[in-house]
C-alpha cells in the first residue's frame, strides 16, 4: 500500500527551490495502549480537573494556561497572547548551511520525515540527494510548523533508492552534556583491550538490520489481550534466575569469546482481534 503524504513542503537553497511531500517515517499509531476503567462495571472513567484551593472540579472553559515563575506563582496567559507567540507556519526548509553527516551526533535526532519529490522536483530531488550522498554531507536549515520553530536535518537515505529523510533535531539546551556524567579514569590492559576486540569482530555485522530484532514484549501482550478477548485466562512466566556475577574482567571476556552467539529468532506475530459487541 503506498504511503500517504501528511503535507506539502519547499526545500530551498540559494536560488533553488525543491518542492516535496512529507510522509510520517514511523507509526505511532502501533503502539499499544490501554485505558482506565472502573473495576466494578468496567466502563471507561473520565479525567476531572480540581482546583487545589477550592477543591470543586473545574469545567474545560473555565481553565487558563500560567507559567510557574516561582513556587506556586504563576502568571497567566489568554490563549490570544499565547497564539500570538507562535511561529507562522511557512511550508518551507530553508537550507543554512552543509556540514558532514557524521559530525551531527545521533543524540540530537528526534522525529524524522520521509521526503519525496512533488509535481516538477523530480529532477532537483534526485540532483540533491545524489549530491549528499557523494559528499557524505547533509544540510542544516529551519523549518516553521505547528507554532514552533524547529532545526532540520535533510540526509541521504543509505538503501537501494536515492531519497531524503529530513529529521528535526533538538536544540543545545534539550541536550544535556555528557561532561555532568562521572565516568572515573581506569586503566585498560593491552591483554584486555585485544580480547574485547576479538569479542566484537566475533559478533559484527556488515550493517544494522532493524528486521532481526522483533519486540518481545508487544507480543507477549497481543497473546495476552487475544487470550482475554477469547475467555482465557492469563497467567504470567515467572522471571529465570540471572546467574552469579563474574569479578573477573579477562575470565568474563574469554568466556563471552567461547560461548557461540544463539540465532535470533523470530516470534510469531499474533493477530489481535475486537471482541464482537454483545
Amino acid at each position: 500500500m503506498a504511503a500517504r503524504s501528511i503535507a506539502s513542503l519547499t526545500i530551498s537553497f540559494g536560488m533553488v527551490s525543491i518542492p516535496v511531500k512529507l510522509y510520517s517515517a514511523t507509526e505511532a499509531s502501533r503502539a499499544i495502549s490501554f485505558n482506565l476503567l472502573h473495576k466494578a462495571c468496567g466502563s471507561r472513567l473520565k479525567q476531572q480537573y480540581f482546583c487545589v484551593k477550592e477543591e470543586v472540579p473545574v469545567a474545560r472553559e473555565d481553565m487558563a494556561k500560567g507559567y510557574e515563575f516561582d513556587k506556586d506563582q504563576y502568571v497567566m496567559f489568554t490563549p490570544e497572547e499565547l497564539k500570538a507567540m507562535e511561529e507562522a507556519g511557512t511550508h518551507s526548509a530553508e537550507i543554512t548551511e552543509f556540514v558532514p553527516l557524521k559530525t551531527v551526533d545521533p543524540v540530537y535526532f528526534d522525529k524524522a520525515y520521509y521526503l519525496g519529490p512533488d509535481k516538477g522536483g523530480a529532477k532537483p530531488y534526485a540532483l540533491l540527494a545524489r549530491a549528499l550522498r557523494d559528499s557524505g554531507r547533509c544540510a542544516l536549515g529551519r523549518w516553521a510548523a505547528r507554532g514552533k520553530q524547529y532545526i532540520v536535518m535533510i540526509r541521504p537515505v543509505e538503501d537501494l533508492v536515492e531519497g531524503l529523510v529530513m529529521q528535526q533535531l533538538l536544540y543545545a539546551g534539550e541536550v544535556r552534556s555528557f561532561r555532568d556524567v562521572d565516568i572515573p579514569k581506569t586503566e585498560v590492559k593491552p591483554a584486555e583491550l585485544k580480547l574485547a576486540q576479538q569479542l566484537i569482530e566475533q559478533q559484527a555485522s556488515d550493517k544494522f538490520d532493524p528486521g532481526a530484532y522483533t519486540d518481545e514484549v508487544r507480543a507477549r501482550i497481543e497473546a495476552a489481550v487475544q487470550k482475554k478477548v477469547e475467555g482465557q485466562e492469563v497467567t504470567m512466566a515467572e522471571q529465570p534466575e540471572t546467574g552469579a556475577q563474574v569479578i573477573d574482567l579477562m575470565e568474563a571476556l574469554r568466556a563471552s569469546l567461547e560461548k557461540k552467539p544463539a540465532k535470533r529468532a523470530e516470534p510469531a506475530k499474533p493477530a489481535m482481534r475486537k471482541a464482537a459487541k454483545k
